[in-house]
Parts: C-alpha cells; structure tokens; sequence
C-alpha cells in the first residue's frame, strides 16, 4: 500500500491571536493535503508558539508559560481533531505541554485521527532540560494506533535515542515510527537523526522526523531551533542505499513530503540482504 507523509519543518511564530494560530495551522494542513499527504507530522514543542498569546511577564517565565497554555489545551485539541476530519488524513500535533490531575506536567503527543477520535503518546524520557527547568515528568506506558494503513508509534526527540522504546512497538505490530523533535544545537539534531536512522535500520521499519526551526527569542524554553525533517527506511535493497528517502533544506521552513509502501517492510523482513529484524533477539546469547 502506497502513502504520502509530510513531515513539516515547522517555524515557531511571535502570534498575536488565537486566531492567527488557528490560520497559521489550517494552511499547513491544507498545503500538505493539497499534495495528497495523508499521514501529517509536526514537530514537538510547536505548540510553544502559543505561550505569545499572553502577557510578557507570562512567556518569558517556563513555569507561567506551562500554567497558561492550560487555558487553550481544549481549543488545541478542537482545532486538530477538526482537521484531521474534514481533511480526512491523520495529524499527528507535534506535543503540547499538559498538566495531569496530580499537577504534574506531560509533553504529550496527541495523534489525530479521520473519524475523530484520538489519543496521545505521553514522552518517556525525559532531557536534562525537561527534568531540571520544566519540572515535566515521563510517561508510563508505549502505544501503538491502528490506522487503515497500519500499526504507528511515535518516539517522541529523545525517546528516539533507545532502541528498546521503539522495538516494543515494531514487536506489537508497528511498521511506522514518528518522531517529532526539538534541537536547538546541530548535536542535539544529529543525535536525533541518528536514532531516527538506526530505528530504522535494526527494526527494517519507516522512521520520520519532524524538527522545529526558528529563533523565539521571547521564549526561554524555545529560543533556537535547529533541525531538517526526513523520511528514513531500512537500508537495504529497494531502499535508498542511504536510508534517506527524502530530508528538507536545514533549518528551511517547507513540508517534507514523500511516498512510502508500507507493504515493502514485509518484503525486506523475509527477503532483505540481511535481517536486522529477524535476527534482533540473537543479541540475548551474549548477555
């Protein structure tokens, strides 16, 4: 089965209006739709943008920032599940900061579904950042989400960089890993790009990413974002023999868009020049 996905290198925006938000994100998905994408990916963090919308005193502190964008969590998940329907394609948001019932924060990645359903992957593992400024604590459980055209998972930046994470989705069923990220250093994104491509490379599956990029200078959490979206495959035959199907200009504000065949994981699994898949728990004899 053949199927665009647009990975977005998503520039964060000064925003004056809820309203402006709302424009900004319905031409994006218009223009990736327009170019018959139907799995969308953006970046984590990209709803950090709306921390604009309040007073300065409010964006320019981490823990007022994550206290008033409570105040739009619901209008954030209209606004997707919207588009997901009336586009009629899946949207997975990038990750949006949430507050739990015990007070605790979650950078969660909420994904979209055509019927309007959706659910969420809360990210595991959590950055020195994250863990020592935001305060904001990791998930408990790894997902998977039936689509038409599949089982996906998604690693959210960091979580990407351990292998077990995503081996316990490929191994209940997943064919996709999405990954939306957030660097503001070249290593930062090479550590992610490499996760990405080694996901990829021992689980014989797609992996794509998607990067926030643009200066916010008005934002401590996302002052500088470096990065380039890329659709990533199994390196072997049928493949790229780079395992880059595609990646964006760096740090260039455009979609990344390509056509994957998801049957074709199959295929390289039971016929591939080697068998990173298959061969996964051979690594148990030398424990």
């Amino acid at each position: 089965m053949n199927i665009k996905i647009a990975a977005a290198q998503y520039n964060i925006s000064f925003l004056e209006t809820w309203q402006d938000y709302q424009d900004k994100i319905t031409v994006w998905v218009d223009e990736a739709v327009q170019q018959n994408a139907k799995i969308l990916l953006f970046p984590e963090y990209a709803s950090m943008e709306l921390a604009s919308l309040f007073e300065a005193e409010v964006y320019s502190s981490l823990s007022k920032q994550l206290d008033a964008m409570q105040t739009l969590h619901d209008d954030y998940l209209h606004l997707f599940q919207s588009l997901a329907k009336q586009y009629q394609c899946y949207i997975q948001a990038g990750t949006f900061p949430v507050r739990t019932e015990s007070g605790a924060y979650r950078n969660r990645a909420y994904f979209f579904m055509p019927d309007g359903h959706f659910d969420y992957q809360d990210k595991l593992m959590m950055t020195r950042f994250e863990n020592e400024q935001w305060l904001i604590q990791g998930g408990t459980e790894i997902k998977c989400f039936a689509t038409e055209y599949g089982k996906i998972g998604i690693n959210v930046c960091y979580d990407s960089e351990f292998p077990l994470l995503a081996r316990q989705q490929i191994e209940a069923g997943c064919v996709l890993i999405l990954v939306p990220t957030c660097t503001d250093t070249m290593a930062g994104y090479n550590r992610v790009k490499i996760g990405c491509q080694a996901r990829a490379l021992e689980n014989q599956c797609y992996v794509v990413q998607s990067s926030l990029v643009g200066d916010a200078p008005w934002s401590e959490a996302v002052d500088v974002n470096v990065g380039a979206s890329a659709i990533y495959t199994p390196v072997d035959r049928g493949f790229p023999d780079d395992g880059i199907l595609d990646m964006g200009a760096f740090n260039a504000v455009q979609w990344v868009i390509a056509e994957i065949c998801l049957d074709t994981i199959d295929t390289v699994r039971q016929q591939g020049q080697v068998f990173n898949y298959r061969d996964w728990s051979l690594q148990t004899r030398f424990r």
